[in-house]
């Protein structure tokens, strides 16, 4: 569609400046449909730029196809266009497993980068397999500042743009913040009109973090909402 326009943000590194409206990638229950590609070639020609993808979501692979055809037909001049966020899973949210799964990652989108990586869940779990809902018996001790320094290398090595986390406390913030060369450009949470996180939103506004907002119509019908 021609003559959108969506505001944009600067984040608080050197990425560029991220759009503030945004198309989800993820369907529930993940990989359940085949037709993803058609859908996201769909909302490029709408006009959105911004697309939120992960490991678990089982769709960046149909993503970078749908990023491959819309420059082929002429839909975007150049992935500069897009912004294009992934995320890491708890599985392999291990200080050694970051950079692999982000390479990962970026084959599977058909990209050289993408312009923000954040770690899912503040939750490590046994290397293996992407699962959700994470069983229990496969939970491990999280390890802040291997998985953030890890973080940062993959920001270093231009693999990422900016960097970030979602699903994070307060708390879990300044555990973060306190280790941190590169402080988080953005936290992703859950959002609505009736989970508004004031607390959240004033505390990252304070410590000059993006709060990115999903599900803010609600969560019905999945497993972290029932509005």
């Amino acid at each position: 569609m021609a003559n959108v326009i969506i505001p944009e943000t600067q984040l608080n590194t050197s990425g560029k400046a991220i759009p503030l409206l945004g198309f989800r990638t993820a369907e529930f229950r993940f990989g359940s449909s085949d037709n993803v590609k058609e859908h996201l070639l769909h909302v490029i020609q709408l006009g959105y730029r911004h697309f939120d993808s992960a490991s678990v979501y089982l769709s960046e692979q149909p993503l970078g196809e749908a990023v491959a055809d819309a420059l082929e037909l002429g839909l975007i001049n150049s992935r500069e266009e897009l912004f294009i966020t992934t995320k890491l899973w708890c599985s392999d949210a291990h200080g050694d497993r970051i950079v692999p799964a982000l390479q990962r990652s970026i084959k599977n989108l058909r990209l050289e980068y993408v312009d923000l990586y954040l770690v899912h869940f503040p939750v490590s779990s046994k290397p293996g397999e992407c699962e959700f809902p994470v069983k229990k018996e496969d939970l491990l001790p999280f390890d802040y500042e291997g998985v953030w320094k890890a973080m940062e290398e993959c920001q270093k090595l231009g693999l990422a743009k900016s960097i970030g986390v979602s699903n994070f406390s307060c708390k879990k913030l300044e555990k973060v913040l306190s280790i941190a060369e590169v402080p988080p450009a953005v936290n992703q949470v859950e959002m609505n009109p009736l989970w508004q996180q004031q607390k959240l939103r004033d505390f990252c506004k304070e410590k000059g973090i993006h709060v990115s907002a999903y599900s803010p119509l609600g969560a019905k019908g999945t497993l972290w909402g029932d509005q």
